[in-house]
């Protein structure tokens, strides 16, 4: 993820935002990162690291005066966001308005709904690790009218896309195991099925086996084969054959380069 936006400041030491792995060079990118995703930044977000960022970085000082006053008071947790989004002159007051709609509407949620759609967030930026961290925790919630079976297979599932996301198949089957247990959603056997097709480990089980047809399985073997076929295209196996076409030197210095970008991604899942 990168940001380049209008407003030229003369930072020396970029704020880091660790939920997303960016570093920020301007109050505009920093406002930005606040309004496209405010489930990440409506807790513990504003700090002593981010006035110093605003005031020693950008210049902002009133702005950074504000804030420290604001966390003294204790007051609304959320003005702090809107005092940031007003000052950036990136938003218009609608927007800005819009943003505080959206942010009054997430802290209404039950608990549990807000900690899932703040994990759901994670995942969705490839956060993979961050995001099953919140998933496990969710399912120690105690049981009421909204943390119910249906509600916990879909954590259960969203765990299991996790944990395969990282390669970590095994985990991954226990979690859409549990899934179904909970709620027997077709999609959730589909996905067990293909795990088990991808790692000779996984046993997909007589009971499992009894509820798919032979038409159903035709059908997502061939999904999986489809699936195949893009994956032989993707970028990166045309970087790794690409690499293997060059002379030995050139390649072992390729192969580094490309073994740490990959190390690197990883980390930012993990």
């Amino acid at each position: 993820m990168s940001l380049l936006l209008c407003r030229q400041e003369h930072v020396e030491h970029p704020f880091y935002v660790e939920c997303l792995g960016v570093r920020l060079y301007s109050s505009q990118e920093l406002a930005y990162v606040i309004y496209q995703h405010p489930l990440l930044v409506m807790d513990d977000f504003v700090e002593e690291g981010l006035l110093g960022f605003l005031r020693d970085e950008c210049g902002l000082g009133f702005l950074a005066l504000k804030l420290e006053r604001w966390m003294k008071s204790h007051e609304d947790p959320d003005e702090a966001l809107a005092m940031i989004l007003q000052e950036s002159d990136y938003y218009s007051s609608q927007e800005i308005s819009r943003f505080r709609q959206k942010v009054a509407g997430f802290r209404k949620k039950h608990p549990a709904e807000y900690k899932k759609l703040r994990a759901d967030e994670l995942f969705s930026l490839g956060q993979y690790g961050r995001a099953s961290r919140q998933y496990q925790e969710l399912l120690s919630y105690p049981r009421d009218g909204v943390v119910d079976d249906g509600f916990l297979a879909k954590v259960w599932n969203n765990l299991g896309s996790c944990y395969a996301r990282m390669f970590r198949t095994e985990q991954a089957y226990e979690c859409y195991r549990q899934a179904y247990t909970l709620h027997g959603d077709p999609q959730v056997l589909r996905q067990l099925y293909c795990l088990s097709k991808l790692d000779g480990r996984l046993s997909f089980g007589d009971r499992f086996k009894a509820l798919v047809t032979e038409e159903l399985q035709a059908q997502w073997d061939g999904a999986m084969d489809e699936a195949r076929k893009k994956a032989s295209g993707a970028d990166q196996v045309g970087q790794v054959e690409t690499l293997f076409a060059k002379d030995p030197i050139r390649r072992q210095a390729g192969a580094e380069e490309l073994l740490h970008k990959w190390k690197k991604e990883y980390r930012t899942m993990v």
